[in-house]
């Protein structure tokens, strides 16, 4: 009974890792790692501007 539990548990992950990754859920955190490696030290983006400037800069990236 507990692996089964366990691996229901690690398959509700994974699908709420696809469905975050599908929404965009973590497209903000990526950026702040990908930053944080690529240009340590340099200021980032707040998730506002962040989402402002992804969007405003190709309006068709929008599906609304």
């Amino acid at each position: 009974m507990g692996r089964a539990v366990a691996a229901l548990a690690r398959a509700l992950g994974h699908v709420g890792w696809y469905w975050s990754s599908l929404m965009g859920d973590n497209h903000y955190r990526r950026y702040l790692q990908y930053r944080r490696r690529a240009h340590p030290g340099e200021p980032v983006l707040s998730e506002r501007e962040y989402w402002r400037r992804r969007h405003g800069a190709d309006p068709g990236a929008r599906c609304c």
